[in-house]
């Protein structure tokens, strides 16, 4: 890839805690009946999609990621090498991610709270008597959309292209960020909506779907598209947004 150097930096990842309980949620698990074996995977997965897509991540994301698998590891050990069963909680590390993850999750709702009330009491006592002219507010339907979410669309995109196409031995280096930046702003006029996945359809190459969510990811940095979804895990739209 021409861009390779190229980094994707966002303001948008709280920490790994945020990753796991967005994958706990998704697979509408219960925080203390995590299955290990499913959500190491799946957070591995998305570690690596990080790293293919040059996304820069904390510290935190790797250590997480080393923890996960630790505690994997400690439930394949057989039988007589587990710890007696009165000293297993104590000893098993799962159950402390178990109650980090609840206390994480108590304080983000809290703070979810608080910020809808301040937004409550906004209305009561106006700051102006006559009613202010303010610019249009985005409102995601579920208020849950997030880069996990693209993430995970992409993904499905990337898995699809992989068993329609033979990526094996194509090298290709004529797409760039750049370039599919101005593609895209071509393809979406101001106000025009797309389904995410369709932004793909004519790519050709690994590389290009690559480049291509890079591209949709530059352009939601720089105000010009922003994401809908109608429905929890439902279909992801793009829109550009009017006067841009």
């Amino acid at each position: 890839m021409e861009e390779q150097e190229y980094k994707v930096r966002l303001d948008i990842f709280e920490g790994p805690l945020d990753l796991l309980l967005y994958l706990i949620r998704r697979e509408e698990l219960d925080i203390t009946e995590v299955s290990l074996e499913k959500i190491t995977h799946s957070y591995l997965e998305y570690i690596e999609t990080f790293r293919m897509l040059n996304i820069d991540l904390a510290s935190e994301f790797v250590v997480m990621a080393a923890n996960l698998i630790y505690m994997k590891s400690r439930t394949l050990l057989p039988k007589q090498e587990q710890p007696p069963e009165d000293d297993a909680e104590d000893d098993d590390p799962r159950w402390d991610l178990i109650r980090q993850l609840i206390e994480y999750k108590k304080f983000k709702d809290a703070a979810g709270y608080l910020a809808q009330r301040e937004v409550e009491q906004e209305g009561y006592f106006p700051h102006n008597p006559e009613k202010p002219e303010l610019p249009p507010v985005d409102i995601n339907p579920v208020g849950e959309l997030s880069i996990f979410d693209l993430i995970q669309a992409f993904q499905k995109v990337l898995k699809r292209f992989e068993t329609e196409h033979d990526f094996g031995q194509i090298v290709d280096d004529r797409f760039t960020v750049s370039d599919k930046v101005e593609y895209l702003l071509i393809e979406l006029q101001p106000g025009q909506v797309r389904r995410f996945e369709s932004l793909f359809e004519t790519a050709s190459t690994k590389i290009e779907v690559i480049v291509t969510f890079l591209a949709v990811l530059e352009l939601m940095k720089m105000n010009q598209f922003k994401v809908r979804q109608d429905r929890l895990l439902g279909d992801i739209d793009i829109e550009r947004r009017a006067g841009n």
